[in-house]
């Protein structure tokens, strides 16, 4: 139970919208705005390229790590305060990785920059939701949604060209006037909402959760090293599944839990935790892995390579129009399955592209990923809450953002860790010398598999699943 200084309506519901999408767009942008400007950071910190992939997934991991916490904290201290006190800390966070001298800096001023960024939207989305009716959240989650989806694909040109001509260090700092707006619209229209009565902080969640997402973590970096040292590997494995395992019996037998496992039960809530993490975690790896293959392996420069990223964006802008319509005339269950595979099809396709591929022709393939990951990611997002009850619409939200951000930030990983893979086997498959186009491949191929992957819990969907979120708006 909540309560607000602001009334409800339609009329204050479209602005609070708009700025949970803002909040949306800063976090994301974040995410992939640097996946162009890796090459020159690795130069200044003497670093290879692939290993600042940890700047990136640290984020995101640190994201999801304090995001379990970001539903208590608007509680206790009020949504309004802890938003604004989050945008702050984000861009203090901006501020000093644009300082940073080292990898090591830089990797801890991401995690601070992540803490800041698990404040932001899922605050922000959990007032949405409290105050949306049913048959508004399909319209309210693709306007949040969007500005999600163009922030990584729009990162990576803006990126590149912020990196050629001003320098890595602007990227960080062009989040100072972006949040200083954003700070602003909050103060002025975000309500004053916390808890009547709330319960006690779970110390022991947070703690076993985060180790378990900390150390899982730390061993995919560990493994994609060219001589992994076993006894760490060994050791951070055995510790995430251990913690992971701690975690959740806490969560089943805990009456103050943080999280609450049970909600899985709901199917489909639960389907798109699982089958949908999957899909995040497959979009996710994109973004990050197309410029690294149009930089170091096509040998085009980073302004270059996140121009052609933009057709990502184009595909993304241009089935955002039609998604809703598409929603209401085949259900659920038939666009996430069928529009599920073509996305599967066209992340494999990226990885068939090569350097003397016509340039149109890798524009349409991008164009073309962009549209099914737009449309999936809406889809998942919205079926999410549709049979989810409003008194538990926030440790849905909770649950939600919690398995969002582990699969953003496992797919950069998963991205990295195939691709260093790759490039330990491409000699004995008989690659050409100087043939740097091929580990690409290969992990686009192991991405494209996830991907599929995700399709398998999808078939038992039923078929008017989300019907309530279909009905037309009065």
């Amino acid at each position: 139970m909540t309560t607000s200084s602001t009334p409800g309506g339609a009329r204050s519901r479209a602005p609070l919208v708009w700025l949970a999408a803002g909040a949306m767009f800063m976090e994301n942008l974040d995410g992939t705005v640097i996946v162009t400007a890796l090459p020159a950071m690795a130069r200044d910190f003497g670093v290879p390229a692939i290993d600042l992939n940890l700047g990136v997934s640290a984020y995101l991991m640190a994201v999801a790590v304090f995001a379990t916490a970001s539903g208590w904290i608007a509680d206790r201290f009020g949504t309004r305060r802890v938003f604004a006190g989050a945008i702050a800390g984000f861009m203090l966070a901006s501020l000093l990785c644009a300082a940073s001298t080292s990898e090591l800096m830089f990797i801890a001023m991401r995690v601070l920059q992540g803490l800041a960024g698990a404040l932001m939207l899922p605050v922000a989305r959990l007032v949405v939701l409290r105050g949306t009716p049913k048959a508004e959240i399909v319209h309210a989650i693709a306007v949040i949604t969007w500005p999600g989806l163009i922030a990584p694909v729009l990162g990576p040109p803006l990126g590149g060209f912020i990196t050629l001509h001003l320098g890595w260090e602007w990227i960080f700092l062009l989040n100072l006037p972006l949040g200083a707006l954003a700070l602003a619209a909050a103060l002025r229209l975000l309500p004053d909402e916390r808890a009547e009565a709330l319960r006690p902080f779970d110390w022991t969640g947070f703690a076993l959760a985060g180790g378990a997402l900390l150390c899982v973590m730390w061993a995919m970096e560990v493994v994609g090293q060219p001589a992994p040292p076993v006894p760490v590997l060994i050791g951070a494995g055995s510790g995430g599944l251990v913690l992971g395992w701690l975690a959740l019996r806490h969560f089943r037998m805990s009456e103050r839990r943080l999280i609450e496992p049970d909600l899985l039960r709901v199917f489909s809530f639960g389907l798109t935790v699982r089958s949908g993490s999957l899909f995040r975690a497959a979009v996710s790896a994109v973004p990050f892995l197309v410029p690294l293959m149009l930089q170091l392996g096509f040998g085009l420069d980073a302004f270059h390579a996140g121009l052609l990223v933009l057709a990502i964006f184009a595909g993304n802008l241009v089935m955002k129009t039609v998604t809703t319509p598409m929603l209401h005339r085949f259900g659920f269950r038939r666009v996430l399955i069928g529009n599920g595979l073509a996305l599967a099809l066209s992340i494999g396709a990226c990885g068939l592209l090569a350097p003397h591929t016509p340039v149109a022709l890798t524009a349409l393939v991008l164009f073309v990923s962009g549209m099914t990951r737009s449309m999936q990611f809406t889809t998942v997002n919205t079926l999410a809450f549709a049979d989810v009850p409003a008194a538990r619409m926030s440790a849905a939200n909770t649950l939600f953002n919690l398995s969002a951000q582990v699969s953003m930030g496992m797919g950069v990983a998963v991205g990295a860790l195939a691709l260093r893979l790759a490039e330990l086997v491409t000699p004995a498959l008989g690659a050409a010398p100087g043939d740097t186009a091929l580990p690409y491949r290969l992990a686009f191929g192991v991405v494209a598999l996830i991907a599929a992957l995700a399709l398998v819990e999808c078939r038992r969907l039923p078929a008017d699943a989300g019907a309530a979120l279909l009905k037309k708006r009065d």
